[in-house]
């Protein structure tokens, strides 16, 4: 696929990358793109670190950790796959709506193709693909909804620093439409639950719930 940068040598690998979890509606044997989501998950995150290491040297870890969530977050990645055009390649339920752009749909296709580019070439293929999509750490709108980051930079200012620490409380709901309700406890701060369709989202809004206390009691927010 030109438009990432890389050329697959298995296209299977690409193809099964592109091939999102509403398809098997269509066709229940299908390989759907969720495992290949959770390795470039991880090796997305990688990359992201690595760059933002080399390109800011003078940064503590909490304000690489902002950058990093940033660059790595849904919107960053459902924006980068609107601007090479990725929804129209998707393998989508015909019968159902389509692939919006902003949609998570298209951020885990993102994922997905980095974690196939990974096993197609390794370290530099995945590279090429980060690099096509062009993400950017700064705060132009996706930053700013980027809680967990926040938390963790406030956390990490206290003295002595302190980390956020998750815990999932239980999953609940249906197959299809789970619930995820997570606690987020930061020691000098309090601690905060909150409800989502996803772990990362449960997580996002209890990190923002802990924020919102600690503004309430008169706290300074970095």
């Amino acid at each position: 696929m030109d438009m990432l940068g890389y050329n697959f040598k298995n296209a299977a690998l690409l193809d099964e990358a592109l091939t999102t979890p509403a398809y098997r509606m269509v066709s229940p044997d299908a390989r759907d793109n969720q495992r290949l989501e959770f390795l470039g998950d991880a090796v997305l995150g990688l990359l992201a670190a690595d760059r933002l290491y080399a390109g800011f040297p003078s940064d503590d870890e909490g304000p690489l950790t902002v950058k990093r969530a940033r660059m790595v977050s849904a919107p960053s990645l459902s924006a980068a796959a609107d601007r090479l055009g990725l929804a129209g390649r998707l393998k989508i339920n015909k019968g159902g709506a389509p692939v919006q752009k902003g949609s998570k749909t298209l951020a885990d296709a993102v994922e997905a193709i980095i974690g196939a580019a990974w096993l197609d070439g390794g370290l530099a293929a995945a590279k090429q693909v980060f690099d096509a999509l062009s993400l950017s750490h700064e705060s132009d709108g996706i930053g700013d909804g980027n809680p967990k980051g926040a938390l963790q930079v406030k956390a990490q200012a206290m003295k002595p620093p302190r980390q956020p620490a998750y815990a999932l409380l239980k999953t609940s709901g249906t197959a299809h439409e789970p619930v995820f309700t997570v606690k987020v406890s930061v020691e000098g701060l309090g601690e905060a639950v909150a409800q989502a369709r996803s772990h990362k989202e449960a997580e996002a809004a209890a990190a923002a719930a802990l924020l919102s206390q600690c503004a309430g009691d008169g706290a300074v927010l970095v």
